[in-house]
């Protein structure tokens, strides 16, 4: 009898350079391949609008589509995947099931009860590396430590980096599951069965449209460095960082598109591809970061700022044009430009004085490009409180951050039409104007960097 196989989708929704499904569909003729919407991350989410909810079903639908072409079948279910892959498993008569690792930390505790339930039932587990071109113990120190600063990390990661990293890794689909075999797994729940809403995104879902957001991004490419702060530069970025997130682009690909531009922009843009695997490095190696500060001494901080300005500022209402803008798009899109990030950031932490864990988790509960790693380790850099973060006496000033990235103010007018009718100069500063429908700052900058200063030299002090 043929040994049969499982190859359960995560973080990789695609069938293109796959490292799980190539080389389960290289070493078995017969592969049943699942998603697990899990309900121990779907009952915690509060906006039954969920945006990755959409981008996920949406993203699986296409993937279902071209299975149904050739006869195949995606199996879809509802459930913790901690008992419904053994479970499916253990009906399908499976040998080996197939994933792709994850480097969160519940996601590795959720890995390894379902590695032990499969052993008991005399499966194995086959977990492989994809979603980074160096997990967190590759890159490492001459001493066998992990990096703590990135500059030293990139020239080692590149320096690690070989053709064979970024090899494209082809599945043979003819060696998965014929959809007859699999006729009691047909149903594909839809949205509401799930709990949630279909919305409105700003980046359209499927492997297919990720790879044509790349062909997009490629002719900017080599302006990258002179774009990427810029918000009113559409292609700026390269809007990829949702595709990233739930794998429906492979990061091999983006490393082989780098390699065939190799312009000054192109180096930058890769340097961002390897921060992204610098904060999963740490979030894998030094876990505490999840709850906790990554320099222990920051832990002492005692944020004062109120709930009142935390909604001010969640609202985009602080009276900061680049700031409220900023928010009031996050709000309805899911997506802030990466500048954008780090200056809400900044305000909200050193200008508002609020714990900076507050708005990691709104951030995560809108952002549809939301990942552990990426958005813990930007918050803690632009807190001043992680690795190899921006020092804590650089305090951006919302006013000037808004004269340099969006000097003429274009951005900001097309998302705070109360604003539109102001002079270059005065939509910087809408307070020496006078707009009865804009509200006014809610903190003076000026006012609050020493109290930030003063707040960060007492923990430092009592370390």
């Amino acid at each position: 009898m043929t040994e049969r196989a499982l190859l359960w989708f995560r973080r990789d929704l695609r069938l293109e350079d796959h490292k799980a499904l190539s080389l389960a569909t290289e070493l078995h003729s017969w592969v049943a391949p699942v998603f697990v919407f899990d309900t121990t991350i779907l009952s915690a989410l509060q906006n039954r609008q969920d945006r990755r909810l959409t981008f996920i079903w949406d993203s699986l639908q296409v993937i279902q589509k071209k299975l149904a072409q050739q006869g195949k079948h995606l199996i879809v279910l509802h459930g913790d995947p901690r008992t419904e892959i053994p479970r499916i498993a253990k009906e399908l008569g499976i040998h080996t099931v197939f994933t792709n690792e994850d480097y969160e930390p519940q996601a590795k505790l959720r890995d390894q009860k379902v590695q032990a339930s499969l052993q008991e039932l005399g499966i194995q587990f086959r977990s492989l590396k994809d979603q980074v071109i160096f997990s967190g113990s590759e890159v490492l120190k001459s001493d066998g430590t992990p990096y703590q600063v990135f500059t030293p990390y990139s020239k080692a990661w590149i320096q690690h980096l070989r053709p064979s990293h970024l090899e494209e890794k082809c599945a043979r689909l003819e060696s998965l599951a014929p959809a007859t075999d699999l006729k009691h797994y047909l149903a594909f729940p839809d949205l509401a069965a799930l709990g949630f809403q279909r919305c409105s995104l700003w980046l359209e879902p499927g492997a297919d449209a990720g790879l044509r957001r790349l062909k997009q991004f490629i002719p900017h490419m080599s302006a990258y460095a002179e774009q990427r702060d810029f918000p009113q530069f559409e292609l700026g970025t390269s809007g990829l960082s949702g595709h990233l997130r739930f794998g429906t682009v492979s990061i091999r690909q983006l490393l082989r598109t780098y390699r065939e531009n190799r312009s000054a922009g192109a180096r930058v843009w890769l340097s961002e591809l390897i921060w992204r695997e610098f904060y999963q490095m740490l979030l894998d190696q030094f876990p505490h970061v999840e709850t906790k500060t990554f320099r222990p001494e920051w832990n002492s901080i005692v944020w004062p700022g109120t709930s009142e300005h935390l909604q001010a500022w969640q609202n985009g209402e602080t009276g900061y044009p680049i700031v409220d803008a900023a928010m009031r798009h996050f709000n309805e899109t899911g997506w802030m430009h990466n500048r954008l990030r780090m200056i809400v950031a900044s305000f909200l932490t050193k200008d508002l004085l609020i714990d900076w864990r507050k708005g990691e988790a709104y951030f995560a509960s809108g952002l549809l490009d939301f990942d552990l790693a990426a958005n813990n380790g930007g918050w803690q850099w632009c807190a001043s409180t992680g690795c190899d973060a921006q020092p804590y006496f650089r305090i951006f000033n919302p006013t000037s951050q808004s004269l340099k990235f969006d000097p003429q103010g274009k951005w900001i007018r097309a998302i705070l039409p109360e604003l539109r009718n102001l002079s270059d100069k005065e939509i910087h500063e809408p307070w020496k104007a006078s707009v009865p429908s804009y509200p006014a700052p809610i903190v003076d900058h000026a006012q609050q960097r020493p109290l930030a200063l003063a707040l960060y030299e007492k923990a430092r002090k009592h370390k």
